[in-house]
């Protein structure tokens, strides 16, 4: 039993779930962290950048009788993906939300297949999915005081005045809602690879998780990317005012 006991907390010991303090500094008389999270935000941020970049200097030198080139069908392909569905959630009035949407999805997209490269996806730290939640939060109040002013706050008495703890707790759970569901799908993800890659024999990790991996790192982080993007665009159309 003893025996047993020391191979599991050694096998234990080799797990790594990547989460690991960098660069420790001081501010304010805080002590501050630069961890393994901010590192993978920062590579993301500069995939995404140089993406556009290059994307937008071939936009600018295409010429409409040149056939186009990979990066800019691939560009094209996924504009045109997105415009579609915002305009199919949103209808032409979520039209001016289409740049914040593609620039959502491709950020929770890139942070989620991240994992495939080694890296510990940002979106299974709370921080940072709380963040994309508050920042969601925000502009469903913007848009719902924009455009139904005072009715923004007497609709929370609706359809009776009793139910405004109801109404009231409804709209301050919603970034939660949205951050905790990303968070726990792209956490247990990656908790589970760390287990698989740490306590099994590497003979086994050299074929299992590759499968593994297609479902938590691709299948599950476009859906997971999917999901937030679709409940932004609906929660924020049912701020908007009626056309009528």
């Amino acid at each position: 039993m003893g025996a047993s006991s020391s191979s599991f907390l050694l096998a234990e010991a080799n797990v790594d779930f990547m989460i690991h303090g960098l660069l420790k500094y001081h501010l304010f008389g805080q002590e501050l962290w630069l961890t393994t999270t901010h590192v993978g935000m920062f590579l993301v941020s500069i995939v995404l950048m140089i993406f556009a970049v290059a994307v937008n200097r071939k936009i600018k030198k295409a010429n409409a009788k040149d056939t186009p080139g990979t990066l800019q069908n691939i560009a094209e392909l996924v504009v045109e993906m997105l415009d579609k569905m915002v305009d199919g959630i949103m209808g032409a009035r979520g039209r001016k939300f289409a740049n914040y949407i593609l620039t959502l999805f491709l950020f929770i997209l890139f942070c989620n297949l991240s994992g495939l490269l080694g890296l510990r996806p940002p979106t299974a730290d709370y921080g940072v999915t709380f963040g994309l939640g508050i920042i969601t939060f925000c502009m469903i109040q913007f848009i719902n005081i924009k455009d139904n002013k005072i009715g923004a706050f007497t609709g929370l008495f609706k359809p009776l005045p009793f139910l405004f703890p109801i109404n009231l707790i409804g709209e301050i759970a919603t970034p939660f809602s949205l951050s905790l569901r990303l968070f726990g799908n792209i956490l247990s993800g990656t908790v589970l690879m760390a287990l698989i890659y740490g306590l099994l024999p590497i003979f086994i990790t050299l074929g299992i998780p590759s499968m593994l991996h297609i479902y938590f790192d691709i299948f599950s982080g476009v859906i997971q990317t999917y999901v937030f993007c679709m409940l932004t665009m609906v929660f924020v159309t049912d701020k908007m005012a009626s056309e009528e």
